[in-house]
């Protein structure tokens, strides 16, 4: 149980929904940030503003998964307002006070450091990067369906990096008879592939793979796919970027050349909100259960 405990939710999507609903059920007091246009009620959360929260009294605060806007702003779809977090703000929380986030960019990550807050950057775990793997594969589905005219059975697809996504989205298209190729650079990683049934190659060999291929997913948050290789590609091919910010792909050249690209971000919170919103929540709550020990003794 987290009771006694404080936790200002600021701002986020759909996904913050199942992450108060946990915090509530588990006895917290929630005061909610930017949801002042939210129907949905939630016993144990009341809805304040950003300048009137308690911070001296809080044990934690949530933020999008997104973290902030370069201007500090958080972003928020239960809102038309736009709260700004400060410094001033957080420098009146307790020491102990943790900052939850999906990612930092570098505004957040500088308050959080002016402040002397501990920051936890949520996808950079291991458990929550894999468990998201799931509904992220299952969203390249879900696009390669509704952006193709053939069937992903049969096709010939490429997943580009082996890391928690990769794997879950080669071994996805795999299950639905397609013909994977897993383009990496480490020996291991396309050992892996070997090991999974999939044809492994070599990430510098892509353009010389462009050819065959009918579908392209890439998850290296680095250029892999160059004008070279989209040079050497047919035109119905469909490249889906899953990659953060700003993908691995020469969208421009993609473009120029008619090849449909798409950088297709936070997946998890569009076709699996619930979904993505629990795994977060059992994250977040179990973190906040040690640190309530600790502080405890």
């Amino acid at each position: 149980m987290l009771t006694g405990l404080q936790v200002a939710v600021l701002g986020g999507d759909a996904r913050q929904l199942e992450i108060i609903r946990k915090l509530t059920e588990l006895d917290a007091k929630v005061y909610l940030v930017g949801f002042d246009q939210l129907e949905q009620s939630f016993a144990g959360a009341v809805k304040e503003k950003l300048e009137e929260l308690p911070f001296h009294e809080l044990d934690a605060l949530i933020l999008p998964v997104a973290g902030l806007q370069p201007t500090g702003e958080i972003e928020t779809v239960f809102s038309s307002a736009h709260p700004q977090l400060t410094k001033t703000m957080l420098s009146k929380t307790p020491d102990h006070c943790l900052l939850f986030t999906g990612i930092s960019p570098p505004v957040l990550t500088k308050l959080a450091e002016q402040a002397g807050r501990t920051l936890i950057r949520l996808f950079d775990r291991d458990d929550v990067a894999i468990y998201n793997s799931i509904p992220t594969a299952e969203g390249a589905v879900m696009m390669a369906i509704q952006h193709t005219d053939f069937t992903i059975h049969g096709s010939s697809v490429a997943v580009l990096g082996m890391g928690r996504v990769g794997m879950s989205v080669a071994r996805t298209f795999a299950n639905l008879g397609a013909n994977v190729k897993l383009g990496a650079r480490k020996s291991e990683h396309l050992a892996r592939a070997i090991e999974m049934g999939l044809t492994p190659f070599s990430i510098d060999q892509l353009p010389q793979q462009a050819e065959s291929l009918d579908l392209i997913i890439n998850t290296i948050p680095s250029l892999v796919i160059t004008s070279q290789a989209i040079a050497k590609m047919k035109p119905h091919v469909f490249i889906i970027d899953l990659a953060s910010k700003p993908g691995g792909t020469d969208f421009q050249f993609a473009k120029k050349r008619g090849i449909k690209a798409i950088l297709a971000l936070g997946l998890p919170g569009i076709v699996a909100p619930k979904t993505a919103g629990q795994i977060l929540a059992g994250v977040i709550t179990d973190l906040m259960k040690d640190a309530a020990i600790t502080k405890g003794e």
